[in-house]
């Protein structure tokens, strides 16, 4: 049985080669007010005005060592994390990725907080490598202090898409339900309830463009597109969430009426497609998707150094 280990103890295992390119530009939103879908959970915590996008960021790190809320230490590398999210986003992210009630083994023999790969089959630590050791990036992680920094300091991290969500569903990822926690925070707070928000897709104008980013609202960058969560699709390609947080990724993904798809990359895209039309958690979606892009950008390189064609 896999156990569930320690960052301090594990920098010489490596996490996921995903290929990411850096955000360059971004757009600030304002907005305040509470949500309608705020829960008796949201009654408990802390005054939303109270609650820094920093907190949300860092609130679920604890999961990197496999602990509970209740078990995890209230400070990491010099700043406060396990801290309450307001509103009830944490619990709404997680119905998104996770089956309602008690938690249940979904993966014999896997009880770790490190994620395992819908591309590999394997645990994430297994390619690739994080600079300075697990518990230094994650540390340069929750460290920075200002939040939009740190929203473009998720959407291209390596270390947080190590692990896992939950060590009962080892196929989620830490990375992206944090990004879909602020995302909702974001949303909630600028008077937007659950049953008002799209997944938007917003392409790159040209080839030499970066995809536009929103802080808090993006949730996955890639160097053509970007997923975003909002109450204000525009009229960009666009599909509803739903009337409530359920593990919906597959409906969602197939109700939107155009589909990111690179023509140079048409191969790959189309057997990414065909898996996302079937996976219905959003956050092991959304690392699916970041993931499978970097294994093929690999492949690619390793077809053009070694002169052969994939």
């Amino acid at each position: 049985m896999t156990g569930a280990g320690d960052p301090d103890e594990l920098d010489e295992l490596q996490p996921p080669s995903t290929e990411i390119r850096p955000v360059t530009e971004q757009e600030a939103n304002a907005g305040e007010a509470s949500s309608p879908t705020a829960d008796a959970e949201s009654a408990s915590v802390k005054a939303d005005d109270d609650v820094s996008m920093l907190s949300v960021y860092r609130h679920d790190v604890h999961k990197s060592r496999g602990r509970s809320h209740e078990d995890a230490a209230a400070e990491f590398a010099g700043v406060p994390v396990n801290e309450p999210v307001p509103l009830g986003a944490d619990a709404d992210a997680a119905l998104l990725s996770r089956p309602r009630g008690e938690p249940a083994q979904s993966v014999k023999n896997h009880i770790s907080p490190f994620r395992l790969s819908l591309v590999t089959g394997e645990t994430a630590t297994s390619a690739g490598r994080v600079d300075g050791g697990i518990r230094g990036a994650l540390a340069e992680l929750v460290q920075i202090e200002d939040p939009v920094e740190m929203h473009a300091a998720w959407l291209e991290s390596a270390v947080a898409s190590i692990f896992n969500e939950s060590v009962y569903y080892p196929y989620t990822s830490l990375k992206f339900h944090t990004l879909l926690t602020a995302a909702l925070v974001d949303n909630y707070r600028a008077g937007y309830g659950f049953d008002e928000l799209y997944l938007v897709v917003d392409q790159s104008e040209d080839a030499e463009a970066d995809p536009r980013v929103v802080p808090h609202r993006t949730v996955l960058v890639l160097p053509s597109f970007a997923l975003r969560i909002t109450g204000e699709p525009g009229e960009r390609s666009a599909a509803r969430l739903g009337a409530a947080p359920a593990m919906s990724w597959a409906d969602v993904w197939t109700r939107l009426p155009e589909h990111p798809f690179d023509g140079d990359d048409e191969r790959m895209w189309r057997v990414v497609d065909a898996q996302l039309r079937r996976i219905r958690s959003w956050s092991t979606a959304l690392q699916f998707i970041e993931e499978s892009y970097g294994w093929w950008q690999a492949l690619q390189r390793s077809s053009r150094l070694g002169g052969g064609e994939q």
